[in-house]
């Protein structure tokens, strides 16, 4: 029951990522990066399954050389989501791997080389219907452009930012999203604010070397959480040192945040106080990890007392408030029934579990409904 966001995007020219699009009016999309070595095909395949699961839109693998980019073709066999290959310097590897089916290429076209070998990667874009992704990174700027700042600045990285773009526009190639990244926040956010009153392609967001997971995530979602409210960007990586599918859990959780995308359960949960009448904290954590499977979108109030959990149970499309003897819980903002303690994780459970068979009961019939419509004679 979660309202409509109040954020209004920037539109961007869309491109298309496999079969995924990015800007337009598209979904903000959610991506992430595998750890593994690429020409541990089990292993990458195997990080790749656990990031669709998780919900991952689009996923980049690192291609250094050309073993890695023949790993990445029996890899692209295996899994179903879009993939990036990562590519810097050497050329080659680009026009390698490009007929291997990746769905886009991830390149400054600045530290490819010579104009000639610019020009033959962005024709290989051009000839396999490819978007490029430049990433220009605080780490990684040009010298020159470190002696002309001094020190890395948001300025900077949009000025490396607008040198990748005039290359593209000199060899007439326009489908690519553009990423300005900074470890720091307000670097970061200023440098996506300049740049996106600029060029009209859409921009991959991140704070690059964010951290561990929880400081990581802390940075990650202040500076995306000020961008996206201001309507900028339309994909986004949390770069964690942590396991990938951490990644995308935080990324669908800032989405879901701003009300920009909803998947699988949204849990709201009280922190607990003397006044609970159960285990809040044991509770959610059980109910979050039995629940990780669920893709639909429902809202899951838990909360521990009377004094604020009629209200919160009463908009969510399934609630609890802590009672006594037993615990009222309550569907689509009636009250159902009461809970036992001892149940409450068991009957949670099943409660969001027929909901979501209802939602996926009511868009059949509304797919059926549709297709009768459109076919008199059915």
């Amino acid at each position: 029951m979660q309202p409509e966001t109040p954020i209004q995007r920037r539109k961007t020219r869309q491109i298309m990522v496999g079969n995924v699009p990015v800007g337009g009016d598209a979904p903000i999309t959610v991506q992430s990066m595998t750890n593994t070595d690429t020409c541990d095909v089990e292993a990458t395949v195997a990080q790749i399954h656990a990031l669709e699961k998780a919900g991952v839109d689009i996923v980049r693998v690192s291609v250094p050389d050309m073993d890695s980019s023949e790993a990445f073709g029996r890899i692209r066999e295996q899994v179903n989501v879009p993939l990036v290959a990562d590519i810097h310097y050497d050329y080659r590897i680009a026009l390698d791997v490009a007929g291997r089916g990746v769905d886009c290429l991830r390149i400054n076209p600045g530290n490819i080389g010579r104009e000639d070998r610019i020009r033959e990667v962005i024709q290989c874009a051009k000839d396999h219907g490819l978007p490029i992704r430049v990433g220009v990174n605080a780490g990684s700027l040009e010298k020159e452009l470190q002696r002309k700042y001094g020190e890395p600045n948001s300025d900077a990285l949009v000025e490396s930012a607008l040198r990748h773009v005039e290359i593209l526009d000199r060899h007439d190639f326009q489908d690519f999203k553009i990423s300005v990244k900074a470890s720091n926040v307000f670097m970061t956010v200023e440098a996506y604010r300049k740049l996106s009153a600029q060029i009209e392609q859409p921009l991959h967001l991140g704070v690059t070397e964010a951290g561990v997971l929880r400081s990581g995530t802390v940075k990650s979602s202040v500076a995306l959480g000020m961008l996206l409210a201001e309507g900028i960007g339309d994909t986004l990586r949390i770069s964690l040192a942590a396991d990938p599918v951490e990644e995308v859990r935080v990324g669908w959780d800032i989405l879901k945040s701003l009300g920009l995308r909803t998947k699988g359960v949204n849990i709201i949960a009280c922190p607990s106080c003397s006044r609970q009448n159960f285990d809040v904290i044991g509770t959610v954590n059980e109910l979050e990890a039995r629940l990780e499977d669920v893709n639909e979108s429902v809202d899951l109030a838990v909360i521990g007392c009377l004094v604020n959990g009629p209200g919160e149970a009463r908009e969510a499309d399934i609630g609890l408030t802590g009672g006594t003897p037993n615990n009222l819980s309550y569907v689509g903002g009636s009250k159902s029934h009461h809970i036992r303690r001892e149940q409450l994780v068991d009957e949670l459970e099943q409660m969001v579990r027929a909901q979501v068979a209802k939602k996926r009961e009511d868009e059949e019939k509304g797919v059926i409904v549709r297709s009768d419509q459109g076919n008199p004679g059915a």
